[in-house]
């Protein structure tokens, strides 16, 4: 019953969305942000938590604003991924602008595939609906949503210009198979990992537990890596970013998997510094454990869990 009542809620918000152009929803959607903030103690206190301490020099003020913006743009990108349900591809167009088309171009000519990789960062999702437009679908790695009737919903927006949907647990065999036919996967690498497959790294200066299995697929296939992001523009537009492709480490170096998986990581942060209020700071990032301290691990570990929000 609860499912069926968010999937009622959610679609009935669309059908008031529907009209509506996207700098209405952005309107529209900081305050609802900020209602959130107002409520949402817990994510509240874990954002300023993180925010305190990834940036020490920073006053407590400043971390606190920092905070309120996330969560207005929290509340507008909840709103734009429900507008684009259904989306014309000649609207879609309309709303990017790229950046990096011809580095994607030049990194599936090399024939091994491309990994995608990004955080819960900025519009994420809009780069699934819009790069397929402009380059080629691909597929992502996702975890369901608890409720199936609400996940249908996202995997009907994400998969709207051609992407396909891998799932997290079992999914490297199919990863494997699209690398091979010089096809592109998505993932987000971004987030706290239970299981052997974790790894950990230095983000924001500390330990933090990350999935292992985008550098090991890498350097498993050669395939090329592409970081991508995804930042507003005014009127309702999105600048969709394909980042220079991160060098790998030698395969036979000492604990490479680890090294490759810092060069992203390290993509990520400079993202997030550069515009700390678009990241997902009310997720528990840090946490004690979970994370291999030494070694590579397999590329064809078993399915670990990730915790938090999937993208």
């Amino acid at each position: 019953m609860r499912h069926r009542l968010e999937y009622l809620l959610v679609r009935g918000v669309q059908m008031v969305l529907r009209p509506l152009p996207v700098s209405a929803l952005r309107t529209i959607g900081g305050p609802l942000g900020l209602v959130a903030y107002a409520v949402d103690r817990r994510h509240r206190r874990i954002a300023i938590d993180n925010l305190t301490t990834a940036f020490p020099g920073r006053s407590p003020r400043e971390c606190r604003r920092i905070a309120r913006h996330v969560f207005r743009h929290m509340g507008r990108l909840l709103l734009e991924v429900l507008k684009l349900d259904g989306m014309p591809a000649s609207a879609l167009l309309t709303l990017i602008e790229s950046d990096g088309d011809d580095r994607v171009r030049e990194a599936y000519r090399q024939g091994r595939g491309v990994l995608f990789f990004s955080g819960h960062f900025g519009y994420w999702e809009m780069f699934g609906v819009g790069h397929p437009l402009r380059v080629a679908p691909f597929s992502y790695v996702e975890r369901p949503l608890d409720n199936p009737l609400l996940d249908a919903v996202l995997s009907r927006v994400r998969g709207q210009t051609g992407n396909s949907p891998i799932a997290r647990q079992g999914g490297v065999r199919r990863m494997l198979r699209e690398l091979a036919a010089n096809r592109g996967v998505a993932m987000l690498i971004d987030q706290h990992l239970h299981g052997p497959d974790a790894i950990s790294v230095q983000f924001f200066g500390r330990p933090a537990a990350t999935t292992s299995a985008l550098a090991a697929m890498a350097l498993r296939t050669g395939a090329v890596v592409i970081p991508f992001f995804v930042l507003p523009l005014p009127g309702g537009r999105y600048r969709l970013i394909a980042e220079h492709p991160v060098p790998p480490p030698a395969s036979d170096a000492p604990h490479a998997v680890r090294e490759f998986t810092q060069r992203c990581t390290d993509v990520i942060e400079m993202y997030v510094r550069r515009y700390p209020e678009l990241w997902l700071w009310m997720h528990r990032r840090w946490r004690a454990g979970g994370a291999a301290p030494a070694g590579t691990p397999p590329v064809d570990a078993r399915p670990s869990r990730e915790d938090g929000e999937d993208g």
